[in-house]
This record gives C-alpha cells, structure tokens and sequence, in this order.
C-alpha cells in the first residue's frame, strides 16, 4: 500500500483515470477476492469490511467491467424480471429495488412481460432466459405462483427467487409480501369505524395474492360478526378501468356500500372517480380504502387509506437475495426468514359511516 504522505496524491491520480479493482483493495487494506465478494453481495464478508469496501468504491467512482467478469466466471451479469401484472405502479415500485441492490455490482435488470394465461408460457420463459444467457430471474406475483416455471428453473440450475403473498419455497427462493394480515388490517379498520355495509373488490381469482388479501377480508368479517354480503363482493383486473367499472357496479345497485375496499390503489383511484362522476361525496358520504401504496395514492384528493407495502424493499431484498446465491455457489444462502409487515395508512378517504343518495 502506498505510504501515507503520498496516499492522496496517488489516490487523485487513480480518480483521474478509470479505477480498477486493484486499486479498491489496495485503498481499502483488503485482498482483490474480498473486493469481488463484496461486490457479487456475497453473505461471507463483515459488515465493517463491506461498508469499507463500498466507501471505497463510491470514493473511486469504481466500476466492474461486466465483460470481462463475465469472461472469467462464466456469468452474463444479467438479472430477469419476469412478471405478468397491469399494475404499473407495483412493478414500477419493485424495479426501483431490484436497480438500487444491483448499483456497483455490474449487474443489470431485463424485464419481461408474460401472460400467464398462455400455454406457452414456460418455453416462452425458457427461450428469454436461454436467449440472454441470464444467470438468474426474479418472478413477480402472479407468475411467481407457477409451480411449474420454478421447477423448471430447479432443473435448468437457473437461479431464482419469487416475490410472494405467502411462503411457497425456501427461505433463499423467496421475498413474503403477507397481503392476508395487510387486507385484515384494513378489513377491522373499517369495521372498527362503525361500516358493516362493505364493499370489496378483489383481484383476479387466479392470483394467489387476490385469493390472500380475500381470505384477510373475510378473517375479519367472521372475527368481528360482520356478515360477507356477496352482492358487495366484485372481481377487478388490478387495473385502475376496472375499478372504474366494478365502482359504477357497486354504486348503482338497491343495496349501497358504505364503505368500498379495492385490494389496489388502481382499482381504488377508479371507484374514486365512478363516486365523483356520480356526485357521491368522499368520504362523507362513501369511503374508499386501497391497498399498495402507491405513488398516486397520496397525490389526489381526498388522499386514500391504504395499506403500506415496502415495495422496493422487497425488490432490494429480491436482488439481494438473487445475488447471494451467485456467491455461494452450491452452499446454503444464510438469509433469515423476513416477511415484509403491511402497515395500514390512514388518511382522508374513509370516515365513520354516513347515509347518502346518488344524484
């Protein structure tokens, strides 16, 4: 390592140029092996060592060659997203994670869209990751429920993890979003605010997190001796003209909701608008509750109760947890169970129940 009196000198001269890995562990005391682990997000590095080495790298302004990684471990530093969901919000939320884990790693993000509703949508998966050589993919709600496309990966030494509303693989395959405890939350809120005329709209009954976030209404309905009226209950597309749709539905009938609880900010901003096209006061006299969120659900008026899902956490988490398998290789990933807690947010959307008419 360079004497101190010269250390700064030599330093500026490596920032004027561009910084190799060589230069990282000489600066930061450690061995070039070392450096690679912390970069590759590999568990087997001290905390000290790595906020160290990551200093350092920031410092120098350092960034791995993905080419020549890739030449000399046989890896494309390529990561896949692969998703089937119209909530852009949601995928919006999680891609901010899964980028912020991969920054100073050299790794970088390919998205693809699939329908899960295609028969061909494991050769299609097969194909994309075949074709881009991916070293592994991250697989978002609803196609993260397909036991099929996770065997697949099993048997292709694909690496994977799944973003999921429940625990459906080991602790290192998956991220846990828990939507049934996040849609009771809401569920016993409301309840609590005096509504027993509740609406609900679910998401498409294919998806494991619509069914979960169901299952969490319902749980709460039965806890509190609220009966389920199934005239209230709607299916969306997770889509906000959906919700504009299953709005005008609920809104329109002999028996009114007083409260309606759309199971995602899209679907809940569509009921918002059906309630003021119709001129039903928000929330005076109806009150609606989302769950996400989202960037949008904070921004209109009035501002919507939610449920808080740490989006791109759980894509942080996602990548990280992707990335540690690189490392080890065929030894266990040391990742405890983490299961993100919805919280429920509260703001201007709901209030005690009052009775209205539609003009």
């Amino acid at each position: 390592m360079p004497g101190t009196c010269h250390r700064d000198v030599w330093q500026l001269q490596i920032m004027t140029r561009q910084a190799t890995i060589n230069n990282v562990a000489d600066l930061s005391g450690v061995s070039k092996r070392t450096v690679s682990r912390v970069i590759n997000q590999s568990p087997n590095v001290t905390k000290d060592t790595r906020q160290k080495v990551l200093a350092v790298i920031q410092q120098l302004g350092y960034s791995p060659d993905p080419r020549a990684r890739g030449l000399a471990n046989r890896r494309s530093y390529l990561i896949g997203l692969i998703y089937d969901n119209p909530n852009a919000l949601y995928i919006s939320d999680i891609q901010a994670g899964i980028l912020r884990a991969c920054r100073g790693t050299g790794y970088e993000l390919i998205m693809h869209p699939v329908d899960i509703a295609s028969q061909h949508l494991q050769n299609e998966a097969k194909h994309f990751i075949e074709r881009t050589r991916l070293d592994g993919v991250i697989l978002l709600s609803p196609i993260s429920q397909l036991e099929g496309l996770a065997s697949y990966l099993v048997s292709a030494n694909c690496h994977y993890v799944r973003i999921s509303p429940k625990k459906v693989d080991k602790t290192e395959n998956i991220v846990i979003s828990n939507d049934r405890k996040g849609a009771f939350l809401m569920t016993e809120h409301l309840i609590e605010l005096g509504h027993r005329d509740i609406g609900f709209i679910l998401g498409p009954p294919t998806n494991l997190s619509s069914m979960e976030k169901f299952d969490g209404f319902r749980e709460a309905m039965d806890k509190h001796k609220v009966p389920v009226q199934k005239a209230l209950v709607m299916e969306g597309a997770n889509t906000f003209e959906s919700g504009v749709a299953a709005g005008r539905r609920a809104l329109q009938r002999t028996l009114l909701p007083s409260v309606i609880f759309a199971s995602n900010d899209e679907m809940a901003l569509g009921v918002l608008k059906t309630a003021q096209m119709l001129g039903i006061s928000v929330p005076e006299s109806l009150s609606i509750a989302g769950y996400d969120d989202s960037a949008y659900a904070s921004k209109v008026w009035p501002d919507l109760t939610t449920v808080n899902q740490p989006l791109e956490d759980m894509g942080i988490l996602a990548a990280q947890k992707l990335m540690a398998q690189f490392s080890a290789g065929e030894k266990d990933v040391n990742f405890a169970d983490v299961s993100f807690e919805p919280k429920l947010v509260v703001r201007h959307s709901t209030a005690a129940p009052r009775k209205y008419a539609v003009t």
